[in-house]
């Protein structure tokens, strides 16, 4: 055994007795093996500096001193049981500290990912102050509402659901950059109430090199009801549960949770899409945290073999199967799904709603929710249920269409960033904030109207 670890060792044995010294009020044995530990480290510190190895001449002294002393110990009845029982209760309170830092660090983590910037906050009321003050913004909103081509299918559809404006123009502006022909493009846009204004006010004072833009509020989709969706009633249910949790509890609540994102019915829209645009037969989903780097047109020509969901499957990385999103010893899941299934991504997916409809995958959906009312299927999330209303109705797409993981993942090749067509900033890390990752920052700047007279108010000021 080398000086080192004998040295190592014994240092962790002395401590130990450090520890057990005091509980037993013996502060004298406690500072002398304490004494004798600092002399330990200071040797391991110098040898692992110089790189040379610790000689006899270095540890004989430390080595022999220290056993002396946790002789003494044993001889004041800190006997190895006594001494195993204390590093046992000392390694799980251990155990315990570590695990209430990791949930911190996820609470604080999720509340910075998810409080609005105050920058993001100044440009939504700009907007909607013009909203509410210029009436030619409404009836110029009314007269796009009522285009022939927003039901259109010689032209190509794309929907955005969000309450963030700046990341919703920058979906907008890179898919019409891109696009070969962008006054052929159609953008649907669902916001919520509150964003509804803004929302309006910035797609009608920008310019999109011609492609229409259509702005809708979900709180006049009057169809989407507890009867009807029972997300709503469950959505309903969390956000109660989440604003009952206050103090210390906050922390024993489903990380999840705490993400206003889970709590929002904009999120859950996407189940939605064949009832809120009726006569619309093929469409693109984009989430508001992506950025589209090639003409995306192709994708309505791409043979979805019947299927109803084009997506890019994500079980190359082998954890990304079913058996993870999904509770599988419950047998209603197990005797209808392949545990090994392969999982895909949501963000950029093109859907038949003509093949959707036939196959009434909304309904799949209503039955899976009504399913985990008590939530014993999966937690939160959309894709759970995704996974389990589009099973054996996905076409597999290449996996350049869809690059994940710009919020949270800093080592993605860039390689394959330049050659996707769609990259995504999934994770906490969006490119809004200011704990973006650096490196990919630039990549969603570059869309930003940073010309705007509000954005440079609120934003650059």
């Amino acid at each position: 055994m080398s000086f080192s670890r004998q040295l190592a060792e014994q240092m962790t044995l002395a401590k130990a007795y450090v520890i057990i010294a005091k509980e037993h009020n013996n502060l004298h044995l406690a500072w002398q093996l304490s004494k004798r530990i600092r002399s330990c480290q200071l040797l391991l510190s110098k040898a692992a500096m110089s790189a040379e190895p610790i000689t006899v001449e270095e540890a004989g002294p430390i080595i022999s001193g220290l056993s002396y002393l946790i002789f003494k110990a044993q001889d004041a009845h800190y006997d190895i049981a006594t001494t195993m029982m204390t590093m046992k209760s000392h390694i799980q309170a251990l155990e315990e500290r570590t695990n209430a830092a990791t949930v911190q660090s996820t609470f604080f983590g999720q509340l910075v990912a998810e409080v609005v910037p105050k920058s993001l906050h100044c440009l939504k009321v700009k907007l909607t102050n013009d909203w509410l003050k210029q009436m030619p913004l409404q009836n110029h909103a009314e007269e796009k509402r009522n285009s022939p081509r927003v039901v259109d299918n010689n032209l190509y559809h794309f929907c955005i659901f969000s309450d963030n404006v700046l990341a919703t123009s920058v979906v907008v502006n890179s898919t019409v950059c891109n696009a070969d022909h962008p006054k052929q493009l159609v953008f649907h846009i669902v916001t919520d109430g509150i964003s509804y204004g803004s929302m309006q006010a910035w797609f009608l004072t920008n310019d999109f090199k011609g492609a229409t833009v259509e702005v809708q509020n979900i709180e006049e989709f009057s169809w989407l009801n507890a009867s009807y969706a029972p997300v709503t009633k469950q959505i309903h249910d969390q956000n109660s549960r989440a604003s009952s949790f206050g103090g210390d509890q906050d922390m024993k609540v489903e990380p999840k949770l705490w993400n206003p994102k889970y709590l929002s019915l904009l999120n859950h829209l996407r189940f939605y899409i064949p009832e809120i645009y009726p006569l619309l037969e093929k469409i693109v989903f984009l989430d508001d945290d992506v950025i589209v780097q090639k003409d995306l047109t192709r994708l309505f020509s791409l043979d979805l073999h019947g299927n109803v969901n084009g997506a890019v499957e994500t079980c190359l990385e082998g954890f990304h199967r079913y058996y993870k999103y999904i509770n599988f010893s419950n047998p209603i899941i197990s005797s209808k799904f392949d545990p090994q299934a392969c999982g895909w991504a949501f963000g950029m997916n093109v859907f038949d709603l003509i093949a959707w409809r036939k196959e009434n995958v909304t309904a799949q959906y209503h039955y899976w929710q009504e399913q985990n009312a008590d939530q014993t299927l999966w937690k939160l999330g959309t894709l759970p249920p995704a996974l389990l209303a589009f099973y054996g109705l996905t076409e597999p797409l290449d996996r350049r269409w869809h690059v994940l993981g710009l919020g949270y993942d800093m080592n993605i090749d860039d390689r394959l960033i330049d050659s996707a067509a769609v990259i995504h900033f999934n994770g906490n890390m969006k490119p809004w904030l200011k704990l973006a990752i650096g490196r990919y920052k630039p990549l969603w700047e570059r869309y930003v109207n940073q010309s705007h007279p509000y954005y440079q108010d609120c934003v650059l000021s």
